[in-house]
């Protein structure tokens, strides 16, 4: 790589995409994710499309996916790996994409999004329907503006709904509710985790084990989003 190269840039608002993590009758959470075409245009910026390649490989019965770009100095590909995210009921669904994105957080590609708070509605904020015994809403949202500090971590953000209007701020390390009192982010989410096991039957040891922790208050916001991630990809146990 060259000496003049530039780093890899953040993520800018039009390129983070917000999905549903849980919703209940009391609002929802959001997540927030890149897509790889995300990661294919900014490895374009940075290395050139001739500077870049990928590459997948199947070890131990796991889909990894190697990323590699060209070091003018040493004359050579310089690589680094991940393995795709499998969910706990459908491994092999989705692991080429993800593996090929997590691997592109290893060259630092939307790294900064581990660092996102936990957003949360409330069913104030957003139309929430109910069909059946579960709860949906046709509203889409987006990231409006996005600043990160010089931990290269995000320190306000603020997201749209479908009409245009603001429903989550944050701003200097908190929302506006965290400002006032208590934060109650930490609460919603547990229970979304919670309701999240109880619909795929995956057992809250199984979680714990996966990520080396013994309780569930020492999740960090990057395993919570990981965990949620798996779980929503999971299909509901039989009643």
């Amino acid at each position: 790589m060259d000496k003049e190269t530039k780093g890899i840039r953040f993520l800018q608002a039009s390129e983070i995409e917000c999905r549903v993590g849980i919703i209940n009758e009391r609002g929802l959470s959001l997540l927030l994710f890149k897509d790889a075409r995300v990661d294919q245009k900014i490895l374009d910026e940075t290395y050139t499309p001739l500077g870049w390649k990928r590459s997948h490989q199947l070890i131990n019965g796991c889909l990894f996916c190697t990323v590699e770009v060209w070091d003018s100095e040493k004359g050579q590909w310089v690589g680094k790996q991940d393995v795709g995210t499998e969910s706990y009921a459908e491994k092999e669904k989705g692991q080429a994409s993800d593996s090929f994105k997590r691997a592109c957080f290893n060259w630092g590609i939307g790294r900064e999004l581990y660092t996102a708070p936990f957003i949360w509605i409330p069913e104030g904020e957003v139309e929430i329907q109910k069909k059946g015994d579960k709860y949906y809403t046709s509203e889409r949202f987006q990231v409006a503006s996005i600043d990160y500090n010089k931990e290269k971590a995000i320190c306000s953000l603020s997201l749209l709904n479908s009409g245009g209007r603001v429903v989550y701020t944050y701003e200097n390390g908190g929302t506006k509710e965290q400002k006032k009192g208590k934060s109650t982010g930490s609460r919603f989410r547990t229970e979304a985790l919670e309701q999240e096991l109880e619909r795929t039957g995956v057992a809250l040891e199984a979680v714990l084990e996966r990520y080396h922790i013994h309780d569930i208050r020492e999740m960090t916001s990057d395993m919570y989003q990981d965990a949620m991630k798996g779980l929503k990809k999971s299909k509901s146990r039989a009643a």
